[in-house]
């Protein structure tokens, strides 16, 4: 029973967690605005199986996609999260309180660039060469600032969040 318990407090709050962060997607929001590259952070945070955090961010992203519709830049997105993830389960152990400022600013750097990268890719708003890159980069800067905002806004929620549950008893 204590065996169960442990696992619950380990595994069942984060995925919780983590499902509610990404179907915020449904809500009504600025643009970018979204708690998705949180998610990547977190998950690679809240669990040491590295394919449990890829299954969990692929699933939680798919869930709110059914509901919001498929897009042509589903690749990209996916894989700049699937990306953020690795990273961070690579360098979790030095994720703190003190520093998710600075890595939630990277990681929404990195959504940025191929995300964008993605939409340039695909798209037919941009001649394919480095002025159209360029061009596409800097149409993209203001939605950088919601997806800043909310990153960090989005991963200090569920860091405190967590760390609360996790020093208290279930049931």
């Amino acid at each position: 029973m204590q065996k169960l318990l442990k696992t619950l407090k380990k595994e069942i709050f984060p995925i919780s967690l983590i499902l509610i962060l990404a179907l915020a997607r449904l809500i009504p929001h600025p643009p970018n605005f979204t708690p998705i590259v949180a998610v990547a952070i977190m998950s690679s945070c809240f669990f040491r199986n590295m394919y449990l955090s890829f299954a969990v961010i692929i699933v939680s992203m798919l869930l709110a996609d059914v509901f919001i519709g498929f897009y042509n830049n589903m690749f990209f997105v996916y894989l700049s999260l699937l990306l953020i993830a690795f990273i961070f389960f690579k360098i979790s152990t030095k994720i703190k309180l003190q520093n998710l400022f600075i890595f939630g600013f990277l990681g929404s750097v990195i959504f940025f660039l191929i995300s964008n990268f993605g939409v340039w890719i695909l798209s037919g708003m941009y001649e394919k060469n480095l002025n159209g890159l360029t061009y596409c980069y800097f149409l993209a800067l203001p939605f950088f600032v919601n997806t800043v905002l909310s990153t960090i806004i989005f991963t200090y929620s569920a860091f405190i969040a967590n760390n609360l549950f996790s020093k208290r008893a279930i049931l």
